[in-house]
């Protein structure tokens, strides 16, 4: 995987033409079936309604190779920084839909799904809101997500509410948000999503979660929890961006099914592949029947259209190379989508990791149980809090970690220590639990976190 600053630095050097009018003549429309074998979004739509869109740049929007190849291969569009806060509000309250504008209508026309990518993210962020405090840095994160939701109201299919939220080792990104908010930030973010846009789908997304891993189980855990207490959150994006050096990791597929088991749509947002021949194609076979695979997986999206666009171009990661001829990669992709199962409507499965059935506690008293995912080094451990057959007031579960296992975070309750024996006592809003219900808490550690028998106390 190249590094973020790379990626931050190629994706600032595409800059934004004004806007104008685009007239190509001579597209075709992916509509009907007789395109199935031969588009990319036509078989995609064949395999259960789903998308297979590109990244897309305004600016480009004039070449009339590129708005061909895009229109008549892809059925959806992400606008690549054209939704971006330094692009899209680069001066406080001033904004700027123009650019976004021109990609949304030309998708629209086609009938291409779109994806609003993104609201709030620590990069490419106009200067102006570094400087905030928290109070008017709360006003302007949730002005923004108005307004620009606002903008495309009931025509954007999903958005990246919040971007890149975490680190590797799955902690918290200290970006401006982080620092100034708080952790409660991105569940802020997604209440006034819902609330501004009520019918678009509102996703998460982040790089290098593609395998069960330190950052994936972090995100697993925030979306298990935004799942069990009713916070609005409806996919995952995940960007899989792959090179010689991180292939496409082995549990891929099982761990977009263990987010689709939560109950939400799992996304490939930005898809690209370094390398080229047999070995790219291969890679690019894997990643989309692991998405066929999955019935919540409703599209793919590759970012960007002919190599030279890349944001690392030198690692030719996409589907047409320079000079918008098809490669191995393309036709794979195309096979793939068309000799792949049909699965059928996601029915909203059961969690992953569902807690044992055990009866809830007798009067007075609460049950607790542990959901633990262990990885090489770490783990997150997902708590269940029951109460018995009379009203919980406050709780207090104590669980005894392995020896060597330490603490680095925690969320929805207030702990005592980070090893050994370890109180866990509840926050404010989770502390009153009516008869035979549930709250739910979480932390994550280093170290072992397996085989811990937690006790809960209650008043």
């Amino acid at each position: 995987m190249v590094t973020r600053s790379l990626r931050t630095t190629a994706r600032r050097a595409l800059v934004l033409a004004a806007a104008g009018a685009m007239a190509v003549t001579g597209v075709v429309a992916l509509s009907g079936t007789a395109n199935a074998a031969t588009t990319l979004g036509a078989s995609a739509a064949e395999r259960g309604g789903r998308y297979f869109g590109a990244a897309v740049a305004a600016n480009h929007l004039g070449e009339a190779r590129y708005f061909q190849t895009w229109t008549t291969e892809f059925n959806g569009a992400t606008p690549e920084n054209e939704m971006k806060w330094q692009t899209i509000e680069p001066s406080r309250n001033q904004f700027n839909f123009a650019p976004a504008n021109q990609i949304v209508t030309q998708a629209r026309s086609r009938g291409m799904k779109v994806r609003g990518h993104t609201l709030v993210w620590h990069s490419q962020l106009a200067g102006w809101v570094s400087s905030l405090d928290a109070t008017n840095l709360r006003s302007a994160m949730n002005n923004h997500i108005n307004r620009v939701m606002g903008q495309w109201r009931g025509q954007i299919h999903s958005w990246d509410v919040v971007n890149e939220a975490f680190e590797e080792n799955g902690s918290r990104r200290q970006s401006v948000f982080q620092q100034r908010l708080g952790n409660g930030y991105i569940e802020e973010a997604f209440r006034a999503a819902r609330t501004a846009d009520p019918n678009a789908k509102l996703c998460y997304n982040d790089y290098n979660t593609d395998g069960i891993n330190a950052k994936s189980n972090a995100v697993f855990a925030l979306v298990q929890d935004f799942r069990n207490r009713g916070v609005p959150i409806d996919c995952v994006g995940f960007q899989s961006h792959f090179n010689g050096a991180s292939p496409v990791p082995g549990n891929y597929q099982q761990n977009l099914q263990r987010f689709a088991n939560l109950g939400v749509d799992v996304q490939i947002t930005e898809l690209d592949i370094e390398g080229s021949g047999t070995a790219q194609a291969n890679n690019y076979r894997n990643v989309v029947n692991a998405c066929l695979a999955v019935s919540r997986c409703t599209g793919i999206t590759v970012w960007g259209i002919p190599d030279h666009y890349s944001w690392r171009p030198n690692g030719t990661p996409l589907l047409f190379d320079s000079n918008y001829n098809k490669k191995a990669a393309y036709t794979a992709v195309l096979n793939a989508l068309n000799t792949g199962q049909s699965d059928p409507p996601p029915n909203d499965p059961p969690p992953n990791d569902p807690p044992p059935n055990d009866p809830p506690p007798t009067t007075g008293a609460c049950a607790a149980t542990v959901s633990t995912n262990q990885w090489t080094g770490g783990f997150v451990g997902s708590v269940r809090v029951t109460a018995g057959s009379a009203q919980v007031n406050a709780w207090t579960v104590t669980v005894t970690l392995p020896s060597g296992a330490t603490l680095t975070s925690g969320w929805n309750a207030d702990r005592s220590g980070n090893t050994g024996t370890v109180q866990f006592t509840n926050v404010g809003f989770n502390g009153s639990i009516a008869p035979g219900q549930s709250v739910d808490f979480g932390y994550q550690g280093t170290g072992t976190g397996t085989g811990v028998t937690p006790t809960c106390a209650a008043s």
